[in-house]
């Protein structure tokens, strides 16, 4: 039986998942693994016995991934199950920035008591009119499994659409309406659209891509939106840019000591992902990852170690190790020694380190696995079947 230890409150329907062959608790004293959401875990004490950390989100910035590499833990996370939450949520806020809806609603607070209320409202609406999105422009940078589902729906409200990612996948390419403008550079959302959605990651490439420099090339009124990391925008520069109204409204779901007090910004909550169906979503994908691990060895969107998986016909051993030269050489030789035939074997690499499953027969695979452990840069063995 797996011991599944919880850092947070998981959704029922992630726990759903996992079956009598597991026992959840959020107090295990050496868990196979954790399932976890904002808990911080860079000062925890990672057993012995730990294998897997499944983060019901997106992003890991909670968790030690290094630290878990090498000690062979697989980090996973969810990518795209709480994608259709944060789209949403980027189509309110086009919809509050182009009209003062929190305005609107405030004023209306301060007159609610008055007896000519409907007749106070009728006179001052006009100070909170907008305009519509409509025939606009809306500029996305990366289409993944935020960017390219808003792309398509804001087709569908009658807006134009330019999109921008140089690494989209052929899956998320295939899911894109034919009316989306796919434009090469960055410069040609900056310089062409009435609205510009952000949706990348966070790299040396895109901190801060929207700037001084790139705000200069905006139309003047641009509404900027950022749903996805706070440091893909210069604070400095957005405030000086909002100042003079070169930017008309700066929507962020991340708030900072800076960003939360400047007029103009529309500061929501980090919301994002805070619905019920994506906390389902994520918990249930995270709790299936780790399923998919424990009871098969196969790894689907780790963060800290490749992508792999394999049906065997014998015993699967599956080897966590560095990403050095010989590795796999001194597998297949542990293999060959024991007497065992290697029916079919996977490798895969990501950065320092590498993930090897090979699928036994011929010969007792505990020893064979015994026998790997004390190679150089191996990190981790498992035997499973």
């Amino acid at each position: 039986m797996f011991q599944i230890q919880t850092l947070n409150k998981i959704s029922p329907v992630g726990l759903a998942q996992l079956n009598d062959n597991y026992q959840v608790a959020d107090t295990v004293e050496n868990p196979d693994a954790i399932l976890v959401r904002s808990a911080v875990m860079h000062d925890m004490e990672f057993g012995d016995n730990l294998l897997a950390i499944a983060r019901a989100g997106a992003g890991v910035n909670n968790i030690p991934l290094d630290k878990a590499a090498e000690a062979g833990i697989v980090v996973f996370n969810t990518p795209g199950a709480n994608a259709n939450g944060v789209k949403e949520l980027a189509i309110a806020g086009m919809l509050l920035a182009s009209r003062d809806v929190v305005g609107g609603i405030n004023w209306v607070q301060t007159v609610k008591d008055d007896e000519n209320v409907a007749k106070l409202v009728e006179k001052g609406k006009s100070k909170f009119a907008g305009t519509e999105i409509k025939g606009k422009k809306l500029g996305i940078i990366g289409l993944g499994a935020i960017g390219g589902p808003l792309g398509n729906s804001a087709i569908a409200l009658g807006m134009e659409v330019l999109g921008c990612d140089p690494f989209i996948t052929v899956d998320a390419a295939l899911n894109l309406s034919p009316a989306i403008q796919l434009v090469k550079t960055r410069e040609e959302i900056f310089k062409n659209c009435d609205f510009i959605s952000v949706h990348t990651p966070l790299t040396p490439d895109t901190k801060q891509m929207i700037n001084a420099e790139t705000i200069a090339m905006m139309k003047d009124g641009v509404v900027i939106l950022n749903f996805a990391r706070d440091a893909l925008v210069d604070d400095d520069a957005m405030e000086a840019a909002l100042k003079s109204g070169k930017v008309r409204k700066y929507v962020t779901d991340f708030p900072n000591a800076k960003s939360a007090g400047m007029e103009g910004v529309i500061a929501i909550p980090h919301l994002g992902a805070s619905t019920e169906e994506a906390e389902d979503n994520c918990a249930a994908m995270a709790a299936k990852e780790l399923v998919d691990y424990l009871e098969k060895g196969n790894i689907k969107n780790s963060v800290n170690f490749p992508n792999a998986e394999m049906n065997a016909v014998g015993s699967k051993i599956c080897v966590l190790h560095k990403n050095v030269p010989s590795v796999i050489a001194s597998l297949t030789a542990a293999i060959s020694a024991a007497g065992g035939n290697i029916e079919n074997m996977v490798n895969a690499s990501r950065k320092d380190y590498a993930y090897t499953m090979i699928d036994v027969t011929g010969a007792d695979a505990a020893p064979i696995a015994e026998a790997m452990k004390a190679i150089d840069g191996v990190i981790r063995v498992r035997v499973i079947g």
